[in-house]
C-alpha cells in the first residue's frame, strides 16, 4: 500500500468516525413518543350557532388569519351547503392526561363556548368531557372524563431547569392529524404578552400549527414543562417562532379550579410603567429595575398600605421586582387576604411596607369626561423648550389637582416628550422629588441643573399619569 492510498483511507476512517458521532449525538425522541404518546388526547367540541357557516373547508387557511398578528389555534366551524338557522361549529385541539382517573389539561380557547366535549385516545376510545373550569388570563382549561380502565397520565418537569437551546418535543393534532410529533429547541425564556401579562411564555422553533393548542410540551427526560398555546405569524401557520405556557403555571391554575372551580388571584391597585435607564438615573435607583407606580387607586390595599405615586415597587414577598412584568405575576400568586412585606424606593431610599392582598378582578373601564384645560393667555418658556402657564383656579377645580403646571406650547427644541395640555406635576432629579406648584418654582428648578441633566417629569394626561424622562436641558428658557 502506497502513501497515497493509506492516506485516503485514514481520511475515510475519520470522515466515517465524525459522522458516526454525529449519529450518536443527535436526540432521539423514539422512547419519549412510546413512552408518553399515549397520554396525549385530540379534544374537539360543538357549539350551537345561529347564523350560516361561511368558513372555507380547511382550517386554519382563511386569508382572514393575515390580519392578525397573534395567532391562537382558534377552532373553525365547518362548512354547510344550506343556510340555516341553527347549525354546530366543529373545533379540534390537543390536550393531556394529568392523572389516571381522568383529569385533562388543555387550553381554555380550544373548549371556549362548547356545548359538548368529545376526547379521543390514541386507542381511539372516545368519552364525553365536563369542564370542571377555565381561565382566560392564563388561558387554562380543566376538563374530566370518567374512563373504564386507569388512563396513563403524564410526569412534570421543572420549566425552571430548561435551558434556551435544550430539546423539546411537542406532541398533538395540527389540522386534525392526531398524534403528530414534531421537535425543535428552547429559543428564549419569560416572553410576555399585553394580553397575558400573568404568564411568562417558553418560546420555542417547535413546528406548531392550528391543532397543537394545549397540548404538552416535553422536555428529554419525557415530562411536561409547557403546554402550546400560540404562535408568532401574520397567516396563522407556523413561521418559526411558538409560545408554551409553563406547566407550573397551568399546574396552580388547574389546583384552583379543580378545588373551587375558578381561580382566585391577589391585587393591590397601582398603575405602573417599566423603570427605564434614564428613569433610574433620576430617581437616584442603583440600576434599571423595580415597577414604577404612576398611580394609585382609591380605597385599594396600595393605598391603605401607604404606597404614593413615584414609588418604585422592588420587592414582594421576599420577590425581587426586576422588571414591570414580575409585579402582577408575583401578586396575582399571593392568595387574596395574606398580608405581605413590600419594598420600595422613595426619594432615594429603600423603605419596607406591609400590605394586604386583596382579590383581583376582572377590569372595568369606567368612560368620563376629563375637562380638557383651557389655554392661559400668558406662558413661559423653559430649558424643556416648552411652554408653561400656572393653572388657573378654574382648572385646579376641574382637574381635582392642587398643584402643577400646564403645558401650552411645545417648541421645535422641546426636550421632553410631552403635549399640549398636560399637566407637568412633579420634578424627580437623583431621587429628590419636586412638586410644581408655579412656572416661577419649576423654571428655578431647572436653572440650577446641569445640561446634560437627566431629570423626570410626573405628567397628568386626561385621567392618565405617566413618568416622562429628560435626558438633557436646553441652554436657556
Amino acid at each position: 500500500m502506497n502513501w497515497i492510498t493509506s492516506s485516503f483511507a485514514v481520511l475515510s476512517f475519520a470522515v466515517a468516525a465524525h459522522g458516526m458521532a454525529q449519529q450518536r449525538d443527535l436526540p432521539d425522541f423514539t422512547r419519549l413518543v412510546e413512552e408518553q404518546g399515549a397520554a396525549v388526547v385530540n379534544i374537539s367540541t360543538t357549539q350551537a350557532v345561529r347564523r350560516p357557516s361561511v368558513m372555507p373547508q380547511i382550517p386554519g387557511m382563511e386569508s382572514e388569519e393575515g390580519q392578525e398578528f397573534f395567532r391562537r389555534f382558534i377552532p373553525r366551524p365547518q362548512p354547510g351547503p344550506q343556510q340555516s338557522p341553527r347549525q354546530e361549529s366543529r373545533s379540534l385541539g390537543s390536550g393531556f392526561v394529568i392523572s389516571r382517573d381522568g383529569f385533562i389539561l388543555t387550553n381554555q380557547h380550544v373548549v371556549d363556548g362548547a356545548d359538548e366535549i368529545t376526547v379521543k385516545l390514541t386507542d381511539k376510545r372516545e368519552y364525553k368531557a365536563r369542564l370542571i373550569g377555565s381561565d382566560k388570563r392564563t388561558d387554562i382549561a380543566l376538563l374530566k372524563i370518567d374512563p373504564s380502565a386507569a388512563l396513563p397520565a403524564v410526569k412534570f418537569g421543572d420549566p425552571d431547569k430548561l435551558k434556551v437551546g435544550e430539546w423539546v418535543v411537542a406532541i398533538g393534532s395540527p389540522f386534525g392529524f392526531e398524534n403528530t410529533v414534531t421537535a425543535g429547541i428552547v429559543s428564549g425564556k419569560g416572553r410576555f404578552m399585553q394580553d397575558a401579562n400573568l404568564v411568562p411564555f417558553i418560546q420555542t422553533d417547535v413546528a406548531i400549527n392550528v391543532g397543537n393548542s394545549g397540548g404538552p410540551l416535553f422536555n428529554m427526560k419525557g415530562e411536561v414543562v409547557g403546554i402550546n398555546s400560540r404562535l408568532f405569524s401574520p397567516t396563522g401557520t407556523y413561521l418559526g417562532i411558538a409560545f408554551a405556557i409553563p406547566i407550573d403555571v397551568a399546574l396552580d391554575v388547574q389546583t384552583q379550579l379543580q378545588a373551587r372551580g375558578r381561580v382566585s388571584r391577589g391585587r393591590i391597585g397601582v398603575a405602573i410603567q417599566e423603570v427605564s435607564k434614564d428613569l433610574a438615573t433620576s430617581f437616584g435607583l442603583d440600576r434599571s429595575r423595580g415597577a414604577l407606580v404612576v398611580s394609585v387607586e382609591k380605597n385599594s390595599p396600595a393605598e391603605r398600605a401607604g404606597v404614593e405615586p413615584s414609588d418604585i415597587i422592588t420587592k414582594v414577598d421576599g420577590k425581587p421586582v426586576d422588571t414591570l412584568s414580575d409585579l402582577p405575576r408575583f401578586v396575582a400568586a399571593i392568595r387574596p387576604g395574606n398580608k405581605v412585606e413590600m419594598e420600595i424606593w422613595r426619594k432615594g431610599g429603600s423603605r419596607l411596607l406591609a400590605i394586604t392582598v386583596g382579590e383581583w378582578e376582572e377590569d372595568k373601564i369606567a368612560g368620563r369626561e376629563t375637562p380638557r384645560p383651557q389655554r392661559p393667555v400668558a406662558a413661559v418658556a423653559n430649558r424643556l423648550g416648552v411652554m408653561v402657564s400656572d393653572l388657573t383656579a378654574k382648572q385646579k377645580e376641574e382637574l381635582k389637582l392642587s398643584f402643577g403646571v400646564v403645558v401650552t406650547e411645545v417648541r421645535a427644541d422641546a426636550r421632553a416628550d410631552v403635549r399640549r395640555g398636560d399637566i407637568l406635576v412633579s420634578l424627580v432629579h437623583k431621587g429628590q422629588h419636586t412638586e410644581l406648584r408655579s412656572v416661577e418654582q419649576l423654571n428655578k428648578a431647572l436653572a440650577g441643573l446641569d445640561k446634560s441633566a437627566v431629570i423626570t417629569l410626573q405628567v397628568r394626561r386626561g385621567d392618565s399619569t405617566a413618568f416622562v424622562t429628560v435626558n438633557g436641558l436646553t441652554d436657556k428658557g
